[in-house]
């Protein structure tokens, strides 16, 4: 379960000399709270710290409950030396909240109190702006890592980014306790795709499960009539299945699907990446060339698989669909110069909730590039603004690579491939540039939506760099 922290802070001196300033201002922090929790987030509210003795209790209390991120909010003036402490003790980044009651305050009102104390008192609880400067400079100072966000409590902006943060701080979770399975080995020779696991689980946290393909096809020659059944009743469910889909295809399809649900359930997990081959039509030849339509439901119900073994690829859809926003596998097909577009796609898997449209499952008499024949996918991302994303492998370590653009209607090839038209402000061919010299893999994976601003703040959680074309 995913804990997000809460503190506010104030200066004590100020409750005895302004009546009913103390109790406004846990109002305030109450309603952020409630805000927060109504994204279903259990929320951590270590109180409201004056004194260097509640810093002490407000640390001690988010450190036993092992939150992810930690919101500071800046009730009014208050010394940054009972600030400092809770970040050192907590060492997880602290979101910064500038958030004023109101947008102005009423200054009319304001100045006919006639009563200068009382005007005072007022003053201070609009007065967060007062200590973000100073929590700021010892942060800069102290090496704490931090972002702020600014505005007033009702502020559609500010709580924009509040839910960006706490987006974030769920990926952060989710990847961190996630398991990836590793099927099989790497398309031989696509040197882009080769991936450092202990890299990536060092950044990521994430397990690395490898996988063996006689445990599949132990699981798979265990598959009864029944199950055979209720499968071909999901595919049917799920996807248009093409009148040119062979029965015994079907059949092999869902014998796969069937045992790939139980591998995925005999090891727990979150995402998969897979490649094989085998040889002269024998089984493991039989199983992969079966695997796309059960790694494309896999894929729906939030354990993204991606093919050719591209795990940077797994964690870059199993981010985009922690976000709620899909996470399709693709590569770069071709461009389209009059209409000023770039085409993106792959043989499956896809992401099945996110297609415009019908999924359509068809049988390919070849598969480019790899053995044997099948059935695979034919769909489309919805049309609307996307997003890419890539988990790029550097010269200096890992990053992030994000894209904001759209997908558009228009025609596609239909070749029984998952196949998208997507335009880019800075048009297809500066796109192109822009994105390859940034040294991703071949592939990526799309989302629906513009979440760039969220996967920043994912970047900032795990620390690594983010980059953004367009």
């Amino acid at each position: 379960m995913i804990k997000i922290g809460l503190f506010g802070v104030g200066l004590e001196t100020y409750w005895v000399q302004f009546n009913g300033l103390y109790e406004r201002l846990l109002r305030y922090q109450k309603e952020i709270k409630v805000k927060m929790e109504s994204s279903g987030i259990t929320i951590i509210d270590a109180g409201l710290v004056d004194n260097m003795e509640k810093a002490s209790s407000a640390a001690a209390l988010l450190k036993s409950e092992d939150v992810e991120i930690v919101f500071l909010f800046v009730s009014t003036y208050a010394l940054s030396s009972i600030v400092l402490p809770v970040a050192q003790k907590l060492k997880i980044p602290v979101i910064i909240l500038n958030l004023q009651p109101v947008s102005a305050i009423d200054y009319k009102l304001f100045n006919s109190m006639g009563d200068r104390g009382k005007m005072t008192g007022e003053w201070l609880a609009h007065c967060q702006a007062c200590s973000l400067p100073e929590i700021v400079n010892v942060f800069n100072r102290s090496g704490i890592q931090y972002d702020i966000v600014t505005g007033y409590l009702n502020d559609e902006f500010a709580w924009k980014e509040i839910e960006g943060w706490m987006d974030a701080a769920k990926v952060y979770h989710s990847m961190r306790t996630n398991r990836l399975g590793v099927l099989g080995h790497y398309y031989c020779g696509m040197l882009d795709v080769y991936s450092d696991l202990t890299q990536q689980s060092a950044v990521f946290g994430t397990h690395i499960e490898l996988l063996e393909m006689c445990e599949l096809r132990s699981l798979r020659d265990k598959v009864t009539i029944t199950e055979v059944n209720d499968k071909l009743k999901e595919f049917n469910r799920v996807f248009d299945v093409s009148k040119e889909c062979q029965t015994e295809e079907l059949e092999r399809a869902a014998r796969t699907s069937i045992a790939l649900d139980k591998l995925v359930a005999a090891h727990n997990l979150g995402s998969m990446a897979y490649y094989y081959e085998g040889n002269g039509g024998n089984e493991y030849e039989n199983i992969v060339t079966s695997i796309i339509a059960g790694n494309t439901l896999l894929t729906g119900r939030n354990v993204p698989v991606a093919g050719e073994c591209e795990i940077k690829n797994s964690q870059a859809m199993k981010i985009l669909d922690i976000l709620g926003v899909g996470g399709s596998f693709s590569e770069f097909y071709a461009m389209d110069f009059n209409d000023d577009i770039v085409m993106l796609g792959h043989d499956g898997p896809a992401h099945f909730k996110i297609a415009e449209g019908f999924v359509k499952l068809v049988p390919l008499p070849v598969y480019h590039g790899k053995p044997g024949k099948g059935l695979s996918i034919q769909m489309t991302v919805k049309h609307g603004p996307v997003t890419l994303l890539s988990v790029v492998q550097g010269k200096d370590g890992l990053f992030l690579l994000s894209a904001e653009g759209e997908s558009v209607p228009g025609p596609v090839l239909e070749i029984g491939n998952t196949n998208s038209r997507y335009r880019f402000s800075i048009g297809a061919r500066e796109f192109m540039n822009q994105w390859s010299k940034q040294g991703p893999a071949h592939h990526c994976a799309i989302g629906t939506g513009h979440v760039a601003d969220k996967i920043a703040k994912i970047g900032f959680m795990f620390n690594i760099p983010v980059v953004k074309i367009c």
